[in-house]
């Protein structure tokens, strides 16, 4: 080590001279030197967490060399760099996924050998950092993974929830919340960085005051202030030595103990401010329901966009001083969705209160920084705070959302004068007897770019649901179809196909997915087939024991794995898949079953807690599987069955099993979705409508290798207003009996009503997800698939030509296109620094 001299804050930094060797005698030195003497141990016990913990240090010391001259290299450049704004960041287990990138799994492997262990049974010891909810929180991983492996300098920021997505457990048919105390065994990946803390404020009054030049000035007084301190991960690019950055902020009480209190014998009360403060960063997504509830996600979204601004800020001063005439030129706040829209009002108070902005100079600071993600069509989403809320909780940033309105207002009222139904509804605030601040329209309005996630829904943004902002700044809206990293959802989970690509195509299709296209050739090559469909068989084997271990049923691996993995919404229709079960489970009970496929249908994922009809469609699958699978006359032929807990591990041995995709959400309702992506990239064949990236991936890989089904958009909006569902059932026979069955309480013997709701809901007119709008064409396609699945040799050209046709489903070319379209940063490069 040498040390460079000092910078203009006399600061001094420790240079590196060499790198750790990647050879398995070192990473045994290293694994045994911590596993010895920082973590004490001597015995090799395979269910502790110290294994684990030894070879993520011996590995973290290797991202620790690249992860330092990233950042040196980033800032001798001055390089312009995005921050990544993200409520949600589920990444999963790490281990595994650093190892492939740093390209070091091979002699990782080959040290823990040495001594008798296994890398997958070490792996397994991690547990998922489940800081996020579902396919928005992945995304986010995805996204950070790409933009490393392109060496984009982007950091990624979030909150270190202290407990993350709950665990699930299944009693009696129902969900039970239990809480995921992710980091109670520690967590090794993390470095904290106490000295970037950030001061963030609650409550007070916003008040007006006289500054030493008499110009008056607006400030946050008597505020409640909570720290924010930064837990920084490295993000690995694959093998080209970029680490970036994903920070998380955790809550801490400025005071956390107050002697006088605890003296006079007030336990609670000498503590409270620390409990209150650290309950900011306590739960992903605490139950809106409640006042409590929508008070304290309005303090997390605030509190993750006034820490990751005052963090790109206090970093820029480090660097420039107080000169910020080039901070829009070299920053880009990327915002994933509307939670951290607040960030727009929040850069505006930071410029103008602490850094001396008049309001112009701010407006066009923010609007040439600020981009904004929309990730769903659904409007109730959107979320909306109360001005009461917000009064009391963030009352200047409610002057500065007012002001911006009124600039707004004025610039409506110029394009078009004297509409008031426009204002009325493009305000920022919705009027009336208790006014809502409409967060969405926020980001809009203090956004240069707004993009969908998948080509229809950035159709419908544009045309339905933002159609006047589109009208009014057509060049703004955009569209990023999502795509998902093939080095974790094809290289990682399924190292067996991976190989067998390898041989056939090398292994550049890591970061260039797209020359997957070359298996095309492959496709009706027998020996190929053969291959292809072992390498399955061996993953469904490896599900079919992991679903024995969790539910103590046995698995056929014989059957087709019918698989719907997602988190459980009205409009994702676990329900439709639902009835398909009970129409499978009638005809087989009628004698009608001769020549159906043998079928698993596996349904996976969680209800949010405040979220009851959720919650009863978990019920109606587990009270349904119940019935069909003690029925004998369903043995090897149908089975249903719940898989709980359902995370990202979870799906990392799911979607390689899987021969059926189920993307089956309402026309309309899905932004895009990206299981549909993973399913595909690993050869199962999706049967779905006419939603989200489903549009796309069927564009790819053609309509003969994808089972369609469903209304359109377009059918959809037409049938609205007369839209009869007892009609249709009473119209179709196996419909009919389908409901009958529901009705009679067949799956409710001794739990009487407890279906009834669900069961109204679906023949409800007004029923926005249009569940028995579908059911015919749904049970059609579902027939096709299962003959088409008999033809052994159909389904697997079909299965290699979805894996062929995933290319465009990377999110190393999603990253590419925001980066081209929105971003523009220069690639790092390590040479020149």
């Amino acid at each position: 080590m040498s040390v460079k001299p000092s910078n203009k804050n006399g600061d001094r930094e420790l240079l590196q001279t060499s790198e750790l060797p990647m050879t398995a005698d070192a990473i045994l030195s290293d694994f045994t030197h911590y596993f010895g003497r920082m973590l004490g141990r001597r015995t090799i016990q395979v269910d502790s967490p110290f294994l684990y913990q030894s070879v993520v240090y011996a590995a973290r010391d290797r991202l620790m060399e690249r992860w330092n001259k990233t950042r040196n290299t980033v800032e001798a450049n001055d390089s312009r760099r995005v921050a990544y704004l993200s409520l949600e960041f589920l990444m999963g287990r790490l281990l595994r996924n650093a190892l492939l990138n740093l390209g070091m799994e091979e002699e990782t492997t080959a040290a823990l050998d040495r001594i008798g262990l296994d890398l997958e049974d070490v792996c397994e010891r991690e547990k998922d950092t489940g800081l996020g909810n579902g396919g928005l929180g992945r995304l986010a991983a995805c996204f950070l993974d790409s933009c490393a492996t392109l060496s984009l300098p982007v950091v990624g920021y979030g909150i270190r929830y202290q407990y993350g997505m709950f665990h699930q457990r299944i009693e009696n048919g129902y969900q039970v919340e239990e809480a995921d105390s992710w980091l109670r065994e520690g967590f090794p990946w993390e470095i904290e960085r106490i000295e970037y803390a950030q001061t963030i404020k609650f409550g007070g009054r916003s008040d007006v005051q006289i500054d030493e030049q008499g110009r008056s000035r607006h400030v946050w007084v008597d505020t409640n202030d909570v720290l924010a301190i930064p837990y920084d991960i490295p993000v690995p690019g694959f093998e080209n030595d970029v680490v970036n950055t994903l920070r998380l902020w955790s809550a801490a009480a400025r005071d956390e103990f107050d002697l006088e209190e605890f003296n006079a014998g007030s336990y609670a009360d000498s503590v409270a401010s620390k409990n209150a403060a650290e309950n900011i960063t306590m739960v992903l997504y605490p139950n809106a329901t409640t006042e409590n509830g929508q008070e304290l996600r309005l303090r997390q979204q605030y509190f993750l966009a006034s820490a990751s601004l005052q963090d790109t800020i206090r970093n820029w001063q480090r660097r420039h001083g107080d000169d910020f005439s080039e901070f829009a030129a070299k920053n880009c706040f990327q915002l994933n969705d509307t939670h951290p829209a607040i960030a727009v009002a929040e850069l505006m108070r930071l410029l103008i209160d602490e850094h001396g902005f008049d309001w112009n100079g701010a407006w066009d600071v923010t609007r040439k920084t600020m981009a904004y993600t929309n990730h769903t069509l659904l409007p109730e989403a959107l979320e909306m705070w109360p001005v009461a809320m917000f009064r009391r909780l963030l009352p200047r940033l409610l002057d500065i959302i007012y002001e911006i309105n009124a600039h707004f207002i004025a610039e409506i009222s110029q394009r078009w004068p004297g509409d008031n139904d426009k204002v009325r509804r493009m305000s920022l605030i919705q009027e009336g007897a208790d006014p809502m601040i409409r967060m969405a329209y926020l980001a809009i309005v203090g956004s240069f770019s707004i993009n969908g996630v998948a080509e229809l829904h950035s159709r419908l943004l544009r045309e339905g649901l933002f159609r006047d902002f589109a009208e009014l700044w057509p060049d703004r809206f955009n569209n990023k179809t999502n795509g998902v990293t093939q080095r974790r959802w094809l290289a990682a989970c399924n190292p067996a196909l991976a190989n067998l690509i390898g041989e056939k195509l090398g292994d550049s299709w890591k970061t260039n997915l797209e020359q997957l296209d070359a298996l095309r050739e492959f496709a009706d090559d027998p020996d190929f087939q053969a291959r292809w469909r072992d390498v399955k068989l061996a993953n469904k084997q490896r599900l079919a024991a992991d679903i024995e271990n969790k539910t103590s049923l046995s698995v056929s691996t014989d059957m087709m794995f019918d698989v719907q993995v997602k988190r459980i919404h009205e409009y994702k229709r676990q329900l439709l898949n639902v009835l398909h079960a009970i129409h499978l489970y009638d005809r087989i009970r009628r004698g009608d079953g001769e020549g159906l496929a043998p079928r698993l249908i596996l349904i996976g994922g969680k209800a949010a807690p405040g979220y009851v009809m959720a919650k009863s469609v978990i019920k109606c699958i587990n009270n349904v599987a119940r019935v069909i699978n003690s029925d004998p006359a369903m043995a090897g032929r149908l089975q249903l069955i719940f898989y709980a807990d359902y995370n990202v591990s979870a799906m990392e041995k799911i979607c390689p099993a899987a021969d059926l995709s189920e993307q089956i959400s309402t026309a309309g309702k899905e932004a895009s979705g990206t299981g549909n992506m993973k399913f595909m990239m690993n050869g199962a064949i999706t049967i779905g409508t006419l939603d989200g990236a489903n549009v796309e991936i069927r564009e790819a890989v053609g309509g003969d290798n994808f089972f369609l089904f469903g209304n359109t958009v377009e059918d959809i909006e037409a049938l609205r207003g007369s839209y009869d569902p007892q009609a249709l059932i009473d119209g179709d026979t196996d419909f009919r009996r389908v409901m009958d069955l529901l009705e009679s309480g067949h799956f409710n013997r001794f739990e009487p009503g407890i279906l009834d709701t669900l069961i109204q809901s679906i023949k409800e007119p007004a029923d926005p997800w249009m569940t028995a709008a579908d059911f015919r064409s749904f049970v059609d396609a579902q027939e096709v698939a299962g003959a088409t699945y008999q033809d052994e040799t159909l389904w697997t050209r079909m299965s290699i030509l979805n894996t062929a046709c995933s290319g465009r489903f990377s999110t190393d070319r999603t990253m590419r296109d925001y980066n081209d379209d929105i971003w523009h940063v220069e690639p790092i490069n390590q040479e020149t620094s």
